[in-house]
């Protein structure tokens, strides 16, 4: 899923000596050394991982960023001390960790540097846009700001109303706060065009999807917009959970389709997440990472899997957490240490609260059935959590009551 937790990452400090340090080497080295084992992988590059945590999550400082300023050696013996302790697997340094530490090497220096910036292979004036929730509306209103034409389409004109009264509102919110005016306001809504007949998205050039993570609902839609989306138009979805492959396989254009995926609230979050299948073509992967650019976004580059960048990293930390108090480790000594020593002014379980427990548990449940990783099995509290409906903040108690 997209989220906004607020997160400020300090350069990590480790304090075996103290029972603080030992939260935080049991939290945040798996989530370093599982950063590195996805660089390994070629699954990524450094950068776009680094750039993935910092504009998804709001960290200033990416994973890989925060090993070579610790220096990869200390990692390693670190890791090493914790992997002696628990024998997990995800604590055992990654062959690739012990490689640079051995060398003196570093993750970021060179990554990247050569890149150049992607280009737009296909034309893109209107975008089309299928949903009217808050996901959905945020994306309408990226793409008309910046001077497209947006056609979207939703279930009833109430819910297309509603798209438009809640764009109208963060303009008049930009306004009132002088970083706006009327005149952009009345061009930016001037460029959208709501419909409840998906028939009405036939000319665009981009379409993309925002509706339910529901896999069955979303093929039968890759299936109705394979009909009805133009030759050479490209067919996005923005989930951050279902097998873009699958999607994929209902067109006839599979080289066509591809993973755009918007952090919530999309108006606001930076990252998108681009997500190539082996059938994306390399074409329309560029588009994309383009068009992602010109939205005055930061696109990062990945694979389809579970979890994409974001998720494969966040939540199994998010999880580590839950089972370190499982063990008799208080909830706020946890969130105390994570804030004191890796400076986040969100510890854990706050986060847990923000995002929804039914959501981490969802994301966790697929990382475990995509990596097979025993590590990565959901916290049985975790699960208890949203068993008895205690989802978060959304329901007033979490791991805290609100």
């Amino acid at each position: 899923m997209g989220y906004s937790p607020v997160i400020k990452m300090a350069v990590f400090v480790r304090m075996t000596d103290s029972t603080q340090g030992s939260i935080h080497d049991a939290l945040v080295l798996p989530y370093l050394n599982h950063a590195i084992r996805m660089l390994e992988s070629g699954y990524a590059t450094a950068t776009d991982i680094d750039n993935a945590m910092r504009f998804g999550c709001g960290y200033p400082k990416g994973p890989l960023t925060t090993v070579d300023e610790l220096g990869a050696s200390v990692v390693r013996d670190a890791l090493l001390a914790r992997f002696e302790e628990s024998g997990d697997n995800l604590h055992k340094p990654a062959d690739l960790l012990t490689k640079t530490a051995d060398e003196g090497g570093s993750f970021t220096a060179a990554d990247g540097d050569d890149a150049q910036a992607p280009q737009l292979r296909h034309t893109i004036e209107k975008i089309g846009v299928v949903g009217t929730g808050t996901m959905a509306s945020g994306i309408v209103q990226v793409f008309a700001q910046v001077g497209f034409d947006v056609v979207f389409v939703g279930r009833s004109q109430e819910k297309l109303d509603a798209v438009v009264a809640g764009i109208t509102k963060a303009l008049d919110k930009a306004i009132a706060k002088g970083r706006s005016d009327e005149e952009t306001k009345t061009a930016v809504l001037g460029r959208l065009t709501g419909s409840t007949s998906r028939e009405d998205l036939a000319q665009a050039d981009l379409i993309v999807e925002g509706i339910a993570e529901d896999l069955d609902i979303k093929t039968q839609l890759f299936t109705d917009l394979d009909r009805i989306a133009k030759p050479g138009a490209i067919l996005a979805t923005t989930t951050s959970s279902m097998p873009i492959t699958e999607l994929a396989k209902v067109t006839s254009r599979p080289a066509d389709v591809i993973g755009m995926h918007f952090f919530n609230p999309a108006p606001i979050m930076k990252l998108v997440e681009v997500v190539t299948t082996d059938l994306t073509s390399p074409e329309v992967d560029e588009t994309v990472r383009a068009l992602s650019t010109a939205v005055k976004k930061v696109p990062v580059s990945c694979g389809d899997r579970s979890g994409f960048i974001v998720n494969a990293l966040l939540f199994p930390y998010l999880n580590d957490a839950v089972k370190f108090h499982e063990s008799g480790v208080a909830i706020d000594e946890i969130n105390a240490a994570i804030k004191e020593t890796a400076g986040l002014p969100m510890g854990p379980f706050e986060l847990l609260d923000v995002v929804g427990n039914d959501v981490s548990l969802a994301i966790q449940t697929e990382l475990r059935n995509e990596f097979g990783e025993p590590g990565f099995e959901p916290a049985a509290l975790l699960a208890q959590k949203v068993e008895e409906g205690k989802l978060g903040r959304k329901t007033g108690e979490g791991f805290h009551t609100y």
